[in-house]
């Protein structure tokens, strides 16, 4: 893996306040060693279980050695980590006798699944067998994936803020806190259809309608789907954490919790058809939107279909749409204007 600071300069630009690196089209870099360095030893050292044995817990971090990045290429986050870590445990059984232990992780890196990496828990020389070892090599061994896990999770949200540059007449846009309707006016390409409320209640039995919403983005279909579905784009273009399990069944949680559903259909550069709803409409109540994207040769457009709109969220929900879904998108990717 190249190390920090090695990659062809004529590539690198620097993260400027005047958004220089327009439309992210330059590959932009972020050192996450020292970051990384702290995360893992905090997560690492809260490690503990407990059973009818005794107790065992991560009470040094005595190696970890390696480096991690996070690139942006065309407003594509890649990640790299590799780390080689090192933990000492201390078991203390009931009767109060203590043990030490080792824990070897040869290779944390992004090459691997956490399920994946491999985990070496041993006594330390000369202590006797216990059967806290059990203890440690089955609960604490879960508990240790879990921290790497939520390394890896916090790395790709938490530390990716602002890696990709939103860009809006050369300045950087301030977050959107949530999905609301203004009444500011909005120059946009996309036109948009309404039908008539629907006399059939979707899940809870209150006036629903359908809406319509139809743009056209400068990229290509297998581009734009993957905006849609990939969690750290995602997180890009709403200025928000989120959760996106791109999976038929799969859940998605957005602006902090004020959107969420499931995913019922994904076909790559095709369609997605999802449950859909605002955290403020009635528990339990979700509509049913679906995303289709048609080729048009450099451009695709994308026709929106939602069924079981609360009618009361009919204008809502479109603005809502059309601002923070197609208009973010475009703003922070580049994909609404022509570049000559």
């Amino acid at each position: 893996m190249a190390k920090w600071g090695e990659g062809d300069p004529r590539w690198i630009v620097e993260q400027r306040a005047d958004a220089t690196n327009v439309n992210n089209w330059h590959w932009t870099e972020r050192d996450a060693s020292n970051w990384s360095t702290e995360k893992l030893k905090g997560l690492f050292l809260e490690v503990r279980v407990e059973n009818e044995e005794g107790a065992c817990e991560v009470t040094e971090v005595s190696k970890l050695d390696g480096e991690a990045s996070i690139n942006n290429r065309k407003g594509k986050l890649i990640f790299f980590y590799e780390w080689n870590v090192k933990l000492s445990w201390t078991g203390t059984s009931k009767s109060g006798v203590k043990y030490k232990g080792h824990v070897e992780i040869p290779n944390l890196s992004d090459e691997n699944d956490v399920d994946e990496i491999e985990i070496s828990i041993s006594l330390a020389k000369d202590e006797p067998d216990t059967n806290l070892m059990v203890l440690m090599k089955q609960e604490g061994m879960k508990k240790i994936r879990n921290a790497m896990s939520t390394y890896i999770s916090t790395l790709k949200t938490e530390f990716t803020q602002g890696m990709i540059l939103p860009t809006v007449n050369g300045e950087q846009t301030e977050p959107a806190p949530q999905l609301v309707a203004k009444t500011e006016d909005h120059k946009t390409t996309a036109s948009t259809v309404t039908a008539a409320p629907e006399s059939k209640p979707i899940g809870v039995k209150i006036p629903t309608c359908k809406i319509s919403l139809k743009d056209t983005f400068l990229t290509s279909p297998e581009e734009l789907y993957r905006v849609f579905t990939t969690q750290e784009l995602v997180q890009a273009f709403t200025h928000a954490p989120a959760i996106i399990e791109a999976d038929k069944g799969g859940k998605f949680h957005l602006l902090d919790g004020s959107v969420s559903g499931k995913f019922i259909d994904l076909v790559p550069e095709k369609q997605i058809v999802m449950k859909w709803r605002f955290k403020s409409w009635p528990s339990g109540h979700f509509a049913t939107v679906t995303l289709n994207f048609t080729d048009k040769g450099g451009e695709t457009e994308v026709r929106l279909e939602g069924k079981g709109i609360p009618s009361s969220e009919e204008e809502r929900t479109k603005q809502g749409w059309q601002r923070y879904y197609f208009e973010g998108i475009k703003q922070t990717f580049g994909y609404g204007a022509r570049l000559f």
